[in-house]
Formats: structure tokens, C-alpha cells, sequence
């Protein structure tokens, strides 16, 4: 092994761990990760351009999610958290909570058969596959949710799996308060 591979080699284990290590002390700040900060507070919705996940001929954009107040949820088939939250937001769906989708870092064909074995809580579904939306979300990893005004704008971001407890105890009057704002 040459020595610019094993230069390469540390250089990259040192980004991990020292990633690893800035996570954890957010977390020993704040004493929850799942409220990691975001710059993206207060600020519309980035610009996107990307197709539809259920459409691939469907082009999305930031417009789309305009309208009423959502969750944004950022997923993907290879999140086991995902899988974890994935009945939850079902049951939210179902119960009128608007959900929008951003698929990120994966592949259509295994995203699309998750949707059709474990159903579709999203009204819209973003593919993200090269993760340029996440990024411009400062995405750490998903499952992440941004919730979002009627107007487009940032109003929370959520770090984590959303269960009952968390929606139920956290969630749900953040979402409520958004709701409430758009009724006369």
C-alpha cells in the first residue's frame, strides 16, 4: 500500500470519527440530537427541480409545496428508521396530516416497491437521488422532517424517527400551530 493510500485511508477514518464526534457533542449541548439546529428556519423552502417519484415525467419544484401547511419527511430504503417510522406516518396521513416525500439517495425501483408493500403516506413524493435537495437542506442522514408553512417556509426540522409519543408529546402541536394559522 502506497503511502498517499494510507495518507487518503486516515484522512477519511478521521472525518468519520471526527463527524461522530461533533453529533455527539450537539447532543451533550443541547441533550437532543433530535433538535439539531437548522439555518433553514424562518427561510423558504430551497429551490428544486426534480421529478416525482410516483411521475418521473412530473417535474417538482419548491411551489409545489405551497399551499397548505406539511411535513416534509426525508426517507429512503435503506434507512432502518425509515421502516421503523414508516406506520406511523401512515396513520398520520390518514388522520389528514399533510405529508410530502423526499426520497433521498436511492433508487426508484426499490423506492416505489416500499411505497406499494407499506402504502403511501406522501401527497407528494420528491426523488433525490443524488442528494442535491438534502444538501441544500443540510440533511445529517433520514429519516429528517421539515415542517413547513402554507407559504413555503421552514418553520421546524425534526431529527430522528417520529413515533407516536414523539408526534403525539412534540409534534403535534407544532403542526397544530401551523394549521391554526391558515384558518380564518
Amino acid at each position: 500500500m502506497s503511502i498517499y493510500v494510507r495518507v487518503i485511508f486516515i484522512a477519511f477514518v478521521a472525518g468519520i470519527l471526527g463527524s461522530f464526534a461533533y453529533i455527539s457533542w450537539l447532543q451533550m449541548q443541547k441533550g437532543d440530537i433530535s433538535e439539531l439546529p437548522s439555518a433553514l428556519i424562518g427561510k423558504p423552502f430551497p429551490a428544486f427541480s426534480l421529478p416525482s417519484l410516483d411521475d418521473p415525467a412530473r417535474t417538482l419544484t419548491q411551489e409545489d409545496l405551497k399551499g397548505k401547511p406539511a411535513l416534509v419527511n426525508v426517507w429512503a430504503t435503506w434507512c432502518p428508521a425509515c421502516r421503523h417510522e414508516h406506520p406511523v406516518l401512515n396513520k398520520l396521513a390518514e388522520a389528514g396530516v399533510v405529508i410530502h416525500g423526499v426520497n433521498y439517495k436511492d433508487e426508484r425501483a426499490p423506492a416505489q416497491q416500499w411505497l406499494r408493500d407499506l402504502h403511501n403516506p406522501y401527497q407528494l413524493n420528491i426523488e433525490d437521488a443524488k442528494g442535491s435537495l438534502g444538501l441544500d437542506l443540510g440533511v445529517y442522514g433520514a429519516p429528517e422532517t421539515f415542517f413547513v408553512d402554507a407559504q413555503g417556509i421552514i418553520r421546524h426540522k425534526f431529527v430522528g424517527t417520529i413515533d407516536e409519543r414523539v408526534w403525539r408529546e412534540k409534534l403535534a402541536p407544532i403542526y397544530q400551530q401551523l394549521v391554526d394559522e391558515v384558518q380564518p
